[in-house]
């Protein structure tokens, strides 16, 4: 890659340092996670073996790109997966996903660094995921001889490619055999400054993982019981303070309804806080999960039975909740971005999200089939969710839209697969 792009990540990875240094909590652990990578990978990768190597900055991407990886595992065992991930959100999620053979931070995108990477990892396919565009390695690929592709990828006229100083990223474009991107203004960005002929829409790969997570869904006796208690269940995910105030105020005032929350953050002062603002009877799930592993699942589903909210203060268990609810509420719009919509609208139910949800193609999909509901204050959530409780068709029907725009879309793996290894 060219200097000013080098002196950029360098200046970066610097800062990174630094960071560190002064005990930052995120910085710490891409440190710490990086040190060592050489050698962890001579020790996991051995000779002979065949490997194609997908590669996600976070969580979210990595979610994208598993429906790939799982199709790939299925269909072709002769190969073996290596999964790198940039930010720890997403490693120390998924470092220990059994799906894949080797699973590490992805160096820092120096040259030497990406050029020791690819010649240790000896990939024969490489898969980037959405937006993850580091030019050293992309360049080591080339050098290789190496396929890389881009899936779900999407572009906005905000990103450097389509700036003045463009010139400076637009290269690692050209180092991708193909392109596949989730919509026409993604295809028609690139066209624009020339890439073109290797780009096609094949829509994002979250929806066929919605739905394989829907058909996987874990049945909770007890989180059915406490729905069947009520005439209307929302179902708030992924909730931060901000969510909260305007959820808990209008759940106090509505003893018709139920709610259960699964806050994004589980740590004790955070669920001490919402504790601290409910004013009807609630239970946390860490007060029925004793009864669980001991096999009381009938004294567990009476608990849950006698109160009218449930906080869910563990993780795994939001996807499968969905199912269970009536309608749901998607925290993070009044902070950086909405979580994953498309998780609780596969089980045919409408969305509730905040403001800041633009950046989202999907939430824009949803508000387009009128399955998704957006909202910039109190009084907006609580018109829709009087709207919701005291119309049930429209309730059904809104959730029915909200459950086809899933399946319509569904379909972007198998367009990647059979491009790739057909």
């Amino acid at each position: 890659m060219n200097l000013i792009y080098n002196i950029g990540v360098g200046a970066y990875v610097a800062a990174v340092k630094t960071a560190a240094a002064f005990g930052h909590k995120k910085a710490v652990l891409m440190e710490q996670g990086r040190k060592g990578w050489e050698t962890f990978l001579r020790e996991k990768r051995k000779e002979g073996d065949r490997y194609v190597w997908f590669h996600a900055s976070s969580l979210g991407e990595f979610e994208q790109g598993r429906p790939l990886m799982e199709a790939l595992r299925e269909t072709h065992p002769e190969y073996k997966l290596l999964v790198t991930f940039f930010s720890p959100s997403g490693y120390e999620v998924r470092k220990n996903y059994k799906g894949a053979d080797i699973v590490m931070y992805l160096p820092y995108d120096l040259r030497s660094e990406a050029r020791r990477f690819v010649a240790l990892a000896k990939p024969e396919l490489a898969f980037f995921v959405k937006y993850e565009f580091w030019g050293n390695v992309l360049e080591a690929l080339r050098e290789k001889d190496v396929p890389c592709y881009l899936i779900s990828g999407i572009f906005r006229k905000e990103q450097s490619f389509f700036q003045w100083y463009g010139c400076t990223f637009r290269p690692m474009l050209g180092m991708f055999r193909h392109l596949f991107v989730q919509d026409e203004e993604s295809k028609q960005l690139l066209a624009g400054i020339g890439v073109e002929g290797n780009v096609t829409i094949c829509g994002d790969t979250r929806f066929d993982r919605v739905i394989a997570i829907c058909e996987q869904a874990k049945n909770l006796p007890w989180a059915e019981a406490f729905r069947k208690k009520s005439a209307f269940t929302l179902i708030a995910g992924s909730s931060w303070p901000k969510d909260e105030e305007i959820l808990l105020l209008h759940f106090n005032r509505h003893p018709e309804m139920r709610l259960i929350i699964a806050p994004h953050e589980i740590h004790e002062s955070h669920i001490e806080q919402i504790m601290a603002g409910l004013k009807r009877p609630f239970l946390r799930y860490s007060e029925i999960k004793p009864l669980l592993d001991a096999g009381q699942t009938v004294e567990a589903i009476a608990k849950a039975e006698s109160v009218d909210c449930l906080i869910i203060d563990a993780i795994g268990f939001l996807s499968s909740i969905y199912r269970y609810g009536d309608a749901a509420y998607i925290g993070g719009g009044f902070g950086v971005g909405i979580h994953n919509t498309l998780e609780a609208a596969v089980y045919g139910i409408p969305v509730i999200f905040g403001p800041n949800h633009q950046a989202f193609r999907e939430a824009l999909g949803l508000i387009d089939c009128k399955g998704g509901f957006p909202i910039t204050r109190a009084t907006d959530y609580e018109a829709a969710v009087d709207g919701f409780i005291a119309d049930r068709k429209a309730l059904r029907e809104a959730g029915e839209k909200a459950g086809r725009y899933v399946h319509d879309n569904a379909g972007a793996t198998e367009t990647v697969f059979s491009a790739v290894f057909q």
